[in-house]
């Protein structure tokens, strides 16, 4: 489903003439069809799923997240500017994003549906967390309130 959208984007940015959607989208396309061929030796022919498609998204948006960060301290705000605007692409294609209180009450339900007990356990706790919210959680902020919650 993910794979159909992204393409019908990628039309409508080039019939739009949008270049910096039609660039990232590119990007996007080019860095899923990397994952699809590097998951063919484990017999997957027909390329990932649309959760680890939104995983990839996430990756992107947290590496343009840091470059953001460092380009501002380089005093980049060009580079700052196309990163953000990237970003607002990206996150075309991801599901509307948890707020504080709904991830930490997804962590809570986490941490007791797998009986975690100590921060040996976080592991599981995150693994659960992925297999359910993946692409509509910040796991950066969901892994503090997991060691916090567990300690």
């Amino acid at each position: 489903m993910l794979r159909s959208e992204l393409t019908k984007a990628m039309k409508t940015a080039m019939l739009a003439k949008e270049e910096l959607a039609l660039g990232t989208i590119r990007m996007i396309l080019a860095k899923l069809k990397d994952l699809d061929i590097a998951e063919r030796p484990s017999g997957n022919q027909d390329g990932i799923s649309d959760d680890k498609i939104l995983s990839m998204l996430q990756g992107m948006i947290k590496q343009r997240r840091e470059s953001i960060e460092l380009y501002k301290k380089g005093n980049r705000p060009d580079l700052v500017d196309q990163e953000t605007a990237e970003i607002v692409v990206i996150e075309r294609f991801l599901p509307q994003q948890m707020d504080e209180d709904a991830i930490k009450d997804a962590v809570e339900k986490a941490v007791a549906d797998t009986g975690a007990a100590s921060i040996k356990d976080m592991g599981k706790v995150m693994g659960a967390l992925k297999k359910s919210y993946a692409g509509q959680m910040d796991f950066s902020k969901a892994g503090g309130m997991v060691k916090a919650a567990l300690n």
